[in-house]
């Protein structure tokens, strides 16, 4: 059994028994994936890269989603 896996997004902690990916964790949680920008540790992450992308214990991830309006 592996160890649990404790990541923050957007300023909530979590918990995963499961080695997921950014693509999983965000469709999980249901997010527009053409809607927001991802910011990953500190650093805006590419959209090509979150299918391979596994999380890691202490990741700290920031959703920014984008609206319009007029």
């Amino acid at each position: 059994m592996s160890n649990p896996i404790h990541f923050k997004l957007n300023g909530q902690c979590y918990i995963s028994n499961n080695h997921l990916t950014i693509y999983e964790l965000l469709t999980y949680f249901n997010y527009d994936l053409a809607l927001i920008v991802l910011e990953y540790n500190g650093t805006i992450y590419s959209k090509k890269n979150w299918i391979n992308l596994k999380i890691k214990p202490k990741d700290q991830f920031e959703i920014i989603t984008i609206v319009g309006g007029g």
